[in-house]
């Protein structure tokens, strides 16, 4: 996707002042890396920023913007199709420019959402909540919380997002504070309530982190831990009884 830089709708400086009060672990890191730059993906609407997302699900970015470059070749302007032009395409022609099934499937009921205006116009999701637009977009078939986060992060700039399921945002979290595993996500949310209203902030530089670590040192981090789910008492005394048997 096409970046620019950007100024946020809102103040940097104090964002980040503000979290370096409540954050010590974040205020060194903050002194330490590079300022909080926001670069907002130059696409014109909600609708061809998900397209382009879902193009990118699970494969590299070169052959994502490939198969990207062969669906724009499809629309008779030569650009994103619209959403009208993407219902019309037929499915052998879209598997021929790189997509699977399941996304052509998302793609064509994301331009059927948008026509009918469950995915809103830009000028629109500016005036919708995080909530809303979330929810909204959720309903789209292949898009998840995380997609929608990068469209409200990369797109919106909005301030107070923190990505729980993120990869980076998880192990950025562990080397900022000295701990070997990434945190699960309901533990993440509770932490990151430090960071409101600019959770978006705390996360930006959650992924400096990271670039800053390496990767010898994220390879160490593990999992979080998953508890096994206790047994009843009488489903255990069942299974002693028939150790004692053998």
């Amino acid at each position: 996707m096409t970046e620019i830089a950007a100024v946020p709708a809102f103040d940097v400086a104090k964002a980040t002042k503000h979290l370096a009060e409540r954050d010590d672990h974040l205020k060194h890191l903050i002194e330490e890396t590079v300022p909080f730059q926001l670069k907002i993906e130059a696409a014109q609407s909600p609708y061809e920023t998900l397209l382009e997302a879902v193009t990118h699900q699970s494969i590299s970015g070169k052959a994502a913007a490939t198969i990207f470059a062969r669906v724009k070749a499809l629309s008779s302007s030569g650009g994103i199709p619209t959403p009208q032009e993407m219902l019309r395409l037929r499915k052998p022609a879209l598997r021929n420019a790189g997509l699977s099934g399941a996304k052509i499937l998302a793609m064509k009921d994301l331009a059927q959402k948008t026509i009918d205006g469950v995915v809103p116009s830009l000028e629109e999701a500016q005036k919708l909540s995080d909530e809303e637009l979330v929810k909204r977009l959720v309903s789209v078939r292949g898009i998840g919380a995380w997609t929608v986060e990068m469209f409200l992060i990369f797109r919106l700039g909005r301030p107070d997002v923190l990505p729980i399921h993120d990869l980076g945002v998880k192990k950025g979290w562990s080397i900022t504070y000295g701990k070997k595993r990434m945190p699960k996500p309901k533990e993440l949310l509770a932490f990151g309530d430090r960071w409101r209203p600019y959770r978006t902030v705390a996360s930006w530089y959650m992924w400096r982190a990271c670039q800053r670590a390496g990767n010898a040192a994220m390879r160490k981090i593990r999992p979080a831990r998953v508890r096994k789910p206790r047994q009843p008492r009488k489903t255990k005394r069942l299974a002693r009884n028939r150790a004692r048997r053998r």
